[in-house]
C-alpha cells in the first residue's frame, strides 16, 4: 500500500517507519495537517495514519476536510494518546475508520495494515470496475446514437439534437438550416446491383456528406433508408446552398455507376433546403416537413438538384 503518515512527532515517524515492511508498503511522511491534506490530494494514498494532536489544525479537522473533498474514499486510522470512549467516538464522527493508541504496538499495527490492505485491494478493484462500467456506458451511448451501417449519427441522435438547436437559434435570434438528402433512384440501384453494393453506396454517400460539412457544429445523420439529414446551426439560406453544392460536387467525384437507370449514369442525390430565421419558436416536425416538401420539389423537377422551401419553390441546379 501507499501509506500517508501525518504526524508532527519525529519519534513517532521513526517508530512507525521502523515497523513497516518497506517491500510491501510505501510510506509518505508529513508533519502538519495542512501539508497532509495537500499530500493526500496529490499522492492519492491507500491508507492514512493520522495523529490527533498537532499544531495548526488537528487530526479531526484534517479528517473532516479529507472526507469533504471529492476524492475517492480512503481509510483513515487515528493515532492518539487519548484512550477514552469519547475520544474514539469523536474520531469516528470526524471521518476516521479506526483508532490506535500511542505508543503504537507493532503487532497491532501489523494486523491493522493487513486488514486495510485487503480493503485497499477491494477499493482498487471497485474503482477499476466502476471505471470500466462508465466507459462501457459511454460506448453504449455512442452506439445507440450511431447508425450501424454508415457510422454517422442516427435518427435518435437527430431527435435529440434538433430541439436543442432550434431552441438555441430562437434564444439567440440566429438562422438555422436543414438539408434533407435523398439518393436518387436508389431502389433501382439495389435491384440492379444487390443490397451489398447498395449498402456500400450508402456508406460512401454518408462519407461525402460528412466531408461537405466544414464545422464541428454541423451534424450529419441518417434520416432513414436512403435519406440523410444535415442540421446547419447559425446558417442562412446562402450558406445552406453552398453546402448543397459541395454535396453534389463530392457525390459526382465518387462516380458510382448506376446502370440500373441507363448507360453512363452515376449515382446522384436530391436536396431539400429549409432555412429559418428563428423569430418565433418552430416545431421540429414542421421544421423537417418544410425541408421534406423542398426535397419532393427537387425530385419532381428532375432530381440531382436542390430545391428551397418557399411559397413557390423552384428546383435549382446544384451547380448554380
Amino acid at each position: 500500500m501507499k501509506i500517508l503518515l501525518i504526524d508532527d512527532s519525529k519519534i513517532e515517524q521513526m517508530v512507525i517507519n521502523s515497523f513497516l515492511d518497506h517491500n510491501a508498503h510505501e510510506l509518505i511522511i508529513v508533519s502538519s495537517g495542512e501539508e497532509g491534506i495537500q499530500t493526500f490530494l496529490t499522492e492519492q494514498p491507500d491508507l492514512i495514519l493520522l495523529d490527533v494532536m498537532m499544531p495548526g489544525i488537528d487530526g479531526y479537522e484534517v479528517a473532516k476536510r479529507i472526507r469533504a473533498s471529492e476524492e475517492p474514499w480512503v481509510p483513515i486510522i487515528f493515532l492518539s494518546g487519548k484512550t477514552s470512549p469519547e475520544d474514539l467516538v469523536e474520531g469516528i464522527n470526524a471521518g476516521g475508520d479506526d483508532y490506535l493508541t500511542k505508543p503504537v504496538d507493532p503487532l497491532v499495527l501489523s494486523a491493522k495494515l493487513q486488514a486495510m490492505d485487503r480493503i485497499a485491494k477491494m477499493r482498487t478493484q471497485l474503482i477499476d470496475t466502476t471505471t470500466q462500467l462508465e466507459q462501457a456506458n459511454i460506448e453504449l451511448k455512442k452506439l445507440s446514437l450511431s447508425d450501424g451501417l454508415t457510422g454517422i449519427a442516427n435518427r435518435r441522435y437527430l431527435d435529440q439534437v434538433l430541439p436543442l438547436e432550434l431552441t438555441r437559434a430562437f434564444r439567440d435570434r440566429l438562422a438555422v438550416s436543414v438539408l434533407l438528402i435523398d439518393v436518387d433512384h436508389f431502389k433501382k440501384f439495389n435491384d440492379y446491383y444487390g443490397h451489398l453494393d447498395g449498402d456500400d453506396c450508402l456508406k460512401r454517400i454518408a462519407q461525402a456528406l460528412s466531408q461537405a460539412c466544414k464545422r464541428p457544429t454541423d451534424s450529419v445523420s441518417r434520416y432513414g433508408g436512403e435519406e440523410f439529414c444535415i442540421i446547419l446551426p447559425s446558417t442562412d439560406q446562402t450558406g445552406a446552398i453552398k453546402v448543397a453544392n459541395r454535396i453534389n460536387h463530392l457525390v459526382r467525384e465518387l462516380a458510382i455507376p448506376h446502370l440500373g437507370i441507363g448507360p453512363e449514369h452515376f449515382v446522384s442525390v436530391s436536396v431539400g433546403i429549409f432555412s429559418y430565421l428563428a423569430e418565433a419558436p418552430i416545431d421540429c416536425s414542421d421544421f423537417l416537413s418544410h425541408a421534406d416538401q423542398a426535397l419532393y420539389q427537387a425530385k419532381t423537377a428532375g432530381r440531382a438538384q436542390y430545391a428551397i422551401y418557399q411559397d413557390r419553390s423552384l428546383g435549382h441546379s446544384l451547380d448554380n
